[in-house]
């Protein structure tokens, strides 16, 4: 599954790196996270409890990043157990780019799944993960105090 999206974040491209990396706008801003904390210089853990429609499963799991160029592109890459329902996993880039006196932020990601999750069906799975990739930018720039506005695809 692939999805993704641009949005106009109303800040500098630093300020909008800097949340990035502050887990307690991420917290605020991931729908469903329990907890994130960093593990190490490019390592996050995380538990998330995931709408997916009929069930709510809580993913355990981490995030690397890697690819780091600072305040410009990195890409986020994790695995997640949610206990009977199986292993989601995904890798997303992130690219950070001036766009007049805001920022533009493209963000694309792929992911699976295995397990019981599988038979919810790509669809309802698919919808679920953009519904989540576009609460994430809301609360995003709320958190960090920037307006966002979604640009849809490229």
């Amino acid at each position: 599954m692939e999805f993704g999206g641009r949005y106009r974040i109303a800040a500098s491209r630093a300020a909008v790196w800097a949340a990035l990396n502050d887990t307690e706008v991420l917290k605020s801003a991931i729908p469903g996270c329990h907890r994130i904390d960093w593990a190490g210089d490019s390592a996050l853990d995380l538990e998330i409890k995931v709408n997916l429609g009929v069930v709510h499963p809580i993913f355990k799991g981490g995030l690397t990043l890697s690819n780091i160029m600072p305040a410009r592109h990195y890409t986020l890459s994790g695995k997640g157990k949610g206990g009977l329902l199986g292993l989601a996993e995904g890798s997303a880039d992130i690219v950070l780019s001036d766009l007049d006196e805001d920022t533009l932020l493209i963000f694309h990601a792929h992911g699976g799944a295995s397990g019981q999750i599988m038979r919810l069906g790509k669809a309802i799975i698919g919808n679920s993960a953009q519904k989540v990739i576009d609460g994430f930018f809301e609360r995003f720039g709320d958190a960090m105090g920037a307006g966002v506005t979604p640009l849809g695809a490229e």
